[in-house]
């Protein structure tokens, strides 16, 4: 196993995915590569809107993106402890396809995502990273269960 990816949203789920992620990436000498994908600015055009009617959505869009980075720079700080050559990279668009499309791209050997337990309805509405990983990557996925508060 030379590449981990693990996908991170800052959510509950980080921090477990993360450790699990940096003790696989120490057993195995393998390179770890934080992931964070930040949804896609929202479609204009079907609400009969340009870009530059809707100013705020643009401005709420890369304030998102720029807390994000500063997230994802931080989380890198503290997982570069443990795992000293770990990356990060911050991509934008569908999180399900952009982590399938940056796996397949980046030849990584396992990717390691959080499970937020949701339930069945919340699943069939919103759909589910963890699920479409399990059904469609093309390399193992370890899902890792969020914690309970």
């Amino acid at each position: 196993m030379k590449t981990i990816i693990v996908a991170v949203d800052f959510s509950n789920a980080t921090p477990g995915v993360t450790q699990i992620a940096m003790e696989l990436a120490k057993s195995f000498g393998a390179d770890l590569q934080l992931l964070h994908v930040v949804e896609p600015e929202p479609g204009y055009a079907a609400y009969g809107f340009t870009p530059a009617e809707f100013p705020a959505m643009i401005e709420f869009h890369e304030e998102a993106k720029r807390r994000a980075a500063a997230k994802l720079d931080e989380l890198l700080a503290t997982v570069r402890a443990q795992v000293p050559k770990a990356t990060s990279k911050m991509l934008e668009g569908s999180p399900l396809q952009v982590l399938l499309d940056h796996v397949k791209q980046s030849g990584a050997d396992l990717v390691v995502v959080g499970s937020h337990g949701h339930g069945v309805i919340a699943s069939l509405l919103l759909g589910s990273v963890a699920e479409g990983m399990v059904r469609r990557a093309s390399v193992p996925t370890l899902i890792v269960p969020a914690a309970r508060e």
